[in-house]
């Protein structure tokens, strides 16, 4: 089942800003002969927004219950509350970004996701939903959890197109270091002690002492590395022992890959220097994965315009927009001209909206089915995404084999999932540094009271240790020290 400590309590602001002020107009009948007390404590400003005591408490009970009868995993009361609500924080800016770009997450959407969860799991919605009321949790926070989960997913997906892209000569390098009849794949955990930006040379040699510290524990077998993980790493994924899942060589930074394959299942690199400190690199194990069969698949080359909705251009202005370029095209324009000219695609727009080669699938169900509908040389009417509105040119069609495609989707999947992860990573550093974010104690006192950065100041700014920790949520592997 979906782990609850990943899911967020529903926000409660609405139902906690109305009883304050009830209770503030009784002042004056009742002369103040009690203090006021609030309905509820806050335990974090982020922006206009608040995060709840009870929504981190709720978030901090879902993570001790997950490891009920282990609870020597989890770390010190202090850490683990910095982990759970930095991690809250982090969604909540996640949530009022997409909401800007007017990205949501339809009924529809949501009801495939219930779905699919208890298919994974297993079971039917109906056992899923008796699964979760076992667990302590209302039905309607379970779907308010996914709706999350999805704008989040949506958004991501939204950052990617016009910013990462993979050229068929990095496939087709890759490609050729790739084995004939099969990839290897490595399961990787690591523990990250963060150094704060610009760290002291005091600061670093603390952080190098922990670290190796931890080394030892591990060494001398009195924790295992997942345990270490959860009670010492300040990475966001210290919660999940450190995983990072499987990945591919494509996947891992050249500076390490060498050093992995020669590595045994176990084994342990590190530590290790790099921007956001000090890590231990665990190789959990390998496998190996054949490619796919000898069938045919079809891909389509292709250009696209593509017209932006978001927090500057609205949906009607991005359709008229698109329209008045299809009206262009109808008279006759260049295509790759009016590309170069008109879409916000930055990664396709210097080459003229050129796609390259690619399947059906390759950048959604709605792109491609519009794609397919064409015949070559036709140029699609404007049709909505989630990036905006589109507009199409089917330049050419193939047909190669199923395991080459097999192996060069996979290949280009890696590649692009590694240049994303920096990249997210990035956005998620600018946007957590550029928040304005007051952290409150449990008596509701602010823990560092600061004033937000004035908009010329913010392109100074930036992040704390903290703020390094989140923007590194989903980080692989560490990076080479310059």
């Amino acid at each position: 089942m979906m782990p609850t400590s990943r899911l967020r309590a529903p926000r409660l602001l609405a139902s906690l800003l109305l009883p304050a002020l009830l209770l503030a107009g009784h002042a004056d009948a009742q002369q103040a002969a009690t203090p006021l007390q609030p309905v509820e404590q806050i335990a974090a400003v982020v922006n206009d927004d608040v995060i709840l005591r009870s929504e981190l408490e709720r978030a901090i009970a879902n993570i001790r219950a997950q490891y009920k009868g282990n609870e020597n995993q989890l770390p010190p009361d202090n850490v683990l509350e910095r982990q759970v609500l930095e991690r809250l924080i982090l969604m909540r800016l996640q949530l009022a970004r997409a909401a800007d770009a007017g990205i949501t997450a339809t009924d529809s959407d949501i009801e495939r996701a219930v779905q699919g969860v208890a298919q994974q799991n297993g079971m039917s919605v109906d056992q899923l939903r008796a699964r979760i009321a076992q667990d302590g949790m209302s039905f309607a926070d379970f779907r308010n959890n996914l709706r999350d989960e999805i704008v989040t997913q949506k958004l991501r997906q939204s950052f990617a197109q016009g910013r990462i892209n993979v050229s068929e000569a990095e496939v087709d390098a890759a490609m050729a270091t790739a084995a004939a009849t099969a990839t290897q794949q490595y399961h990787l955990a690591h523990i990250l002690v963060g150094t704060p930006e610009a760290a002291s040379p005091e600061q670093i040699a603390i952080a190098q002492k922990k670290i190796e510290g931890v080394k030892a524990l591990i060494d001398k077998g009195e924790m295992s590395f997942s345990a270490a993980a959860v009670r010492y790493s300040d990475s966001p994924n210290a919660l999940e022992g450190g995983d990072l899942g499987w990945r591919s060589l494509n996947e891992i930074p050249p500076a390490f890959a060498a050093a992995i394959q020669q590595m045994h299942d176990g084994e342990i690199l590190g530590p290790i220097r790099g921007p956001s400190g000090f890590q231990l690199l665990q190789l959990v194990g390998t496998r190996t994965q054949a490619p796919g069969s000898g069938d045919k698949v079809t891909q389509f080359s292709a250009r696209q315009i593509l017209v932006k909705v978001d927090d500057k251009t609205s949906d009607a202005a991005a359709k008229a927009k698109a329209d008045a370029i299809a009206a262009k095209l109808a008279g006759g324009a260049d295509f790759a001209k009016l590309a170069s000219e008109n879409s916000d695609d930055a990664a396709t727009r210097r080459r003229g909206g050129d796609l390259g080669w690619f399947t059906a699938d390759t950048y959604g169900t709605a792109f491609g089915l519009q794609v397919a509908a064409l015949s070559d040389g036709q140029t699609s009417a404007p049709f909505k995404t989630d990036a905006g509105w589109v507009i199409v040119q089917r330049v050419g069609t193939r047909e190669i084999a199923a395991g080459d495609e097999n192996m060069r989707a996979q290949i280009r999947e890696t590649i692009g999932r590694r240049k994303l992860e920096d990249e997210w990573n990035r956005f998620l550093r600018e946007m957590r540094g550029e928040a304005y974010v007051d952290v409150r104690d449990a008596e509701g006192h602010s823990t560092a009271p600061a004033l937000p950065e004035t908009p010329k100041e913010k392109h100074k700014a930036r992040p704390n240790r903290e703020m390094e920790d989140a923007s590194a949520a989903g980080r692989f592997m560490p990076e080479a020290q310059p």
